[in-house]
């Protein structure tokens, strides 16, 4: 075998290696991103489960607290915002206004301790915290396989595929509203 023939197979080797390399790192894009897309649809169908639920807990409180008008449409606003949004980037928005609503509203139920005694409301707020409780798992499920997809995206050698193929960072969904960092403090 002359030198020629060894200089050939060698750069055949490397460009095999070469491509073995890039297939293989477009799989695991592909692998991650359908790991998020996953996850994201785990969480929507808690969210889903949620918004389903809200409905039936306004008009519960709408018969106790009749003049607290403005708080019971802006729940139901929020809610509505939240289930049409189309984005994740929007999702997270409705949801972060959904939590703040629902703090009014059980603020709200503070007040009323015949409300707080009614057996409905009590079924309801208990299976809200059982969702909420799937949610944040969920989420947490979700933003971790977002940060492995994001630490590819953005880890050498792989960014190279990332940018060639077009995979961008994925969005956390996470409190973005400083308000909702706060505890609700309810004073009567």
């Amino acid at each position: 075998m002359g030198t020629g023939t060894m200089i050939l197979i060698a750069i055949l080797a490397v460009i095999a290696i070469g491509a073995i390399w890039v297939i293989s790192a477009y799989n695991g894009f592909i692998r991650l991103r359908n790991m998020v897309e996953e996850a994201f649809a785990t969480m929507d169908v808690y969210l889903k489960k949620r918004y389903d639920l809200i409905p039936n807990l306004v008009e519960t409180v709408k018969g106790y607290a009749a003049h607290e008008k403005t708080t019971l449409e802006n729940v139901v606003k929020a809610r509505n915002m939240a289930a049409d949004a189309k984005t994740i980037e929007g999702k997270i928005q409705g949801e972060n206004m959904l939590q703040n609503t629902l703090r009014s509203l059980f603020a709200i139920a503070e007040a009323y301790p015949d409300l707080k005694a009614n057996q409905n409301f009590l079924d309801l707020q208990s299976q809200l915290q059982r969702i909420e409780d799937e949610i944040a798992n969920s989420r947490k499920y979700y933003n971790a396989i977002v940060k492995e997809f994001n630490t590819k995206t953005e880890s050498f050698p792989s960014n190279l595929i990332a940018g060639i193929f077009n995979f961008t960072r994925k969005t956390m969904f996470e409190v973005n509203d400083e308000a909702e960092r706060e505890t609700v403090k309810v004073q009567f």
